[in-house]
């Protein structure tokens, strides 16, 4: 079975948000080859490090706030 790669890592840029601490990190606890992709796309800064975390970056941060939202909010 396929899988849309693209819809895989917005909802996960929208679920680091949810974990989202010190301004601008988030727990890593998803999918590596999903953060990796995150990454390669500038919206993390590597993810490979003994840290519990990531950071994102200023335009990883803005488009998992507004994923968040557009997925998780009721209305």
């Amino acid at each position: 079975m396929e899988f849309d790669e693209d819809k895989i890592d917005r909802a996960v840029l929208a679920l680091l948000y949810l974990t989202l601490h010190d301004g601008h990190r988030a727990w890593k606890s998803f999918d590596w080859d999903a953060m990796n992709r995150l990454c390669e796309k500038g919206l993390l800064l590597d993810p490979v490090s003994k840290a519990k975390s990531v950071q994102f970056t200023e335009k990883g941060l803005a488009e998992a706030k507004q994923l968040f939202l557009e997925l998780f909010r009721k209305d």
